[in-house]
């Protein structure tokens, strides 16, 4: 499991790669991500295209990254979902929370 943080600047968006599984044995990351998105910074992409695996204490992460940016749905993007990734996505009506492209 490998968690990859970008932040592009000129768009003050914070880009998140994650591959493997996502679990709870990231959320020292994930922490860290939460107070990134504490210090101003406009959005966050949150690349899934190689993650394999998401359980709810990772969606319990996703949920405290919204709190951080303000509870808007667009600041905060899903890309490149797996299909199974994505199924649990929508069954957690998390469509309804985050931007999920």
């Amino acid at each position: 499991m490998t968690v990859e943080v970008f932040l592009n600047t000129s768009s003050n968006e914070l880009q998140v790669k994650v591959a493997g599984r996502f679990d709870f044995s990231v959320h020292q990351d994930f922490r860290k991500l939460s107070e990134e998105a504490a210090k101003g910074v406009s959005s966050i992409s949150i690349d899934l295209g190689r993650t394999e695996y998401v359980d709810s204490s990772a969606l319990g992460m996703l949920l405290v990254l919204r709190d951080k940016v303000g509870n808007q749905q667009s600041a905060i993007k899903i890309i490149n979902a797996r299909p199974d990734v994505k199924k649990i996505l929508t069954i957690a009506n998390f469509d309804k929370l985050f931007t999920v492209l």
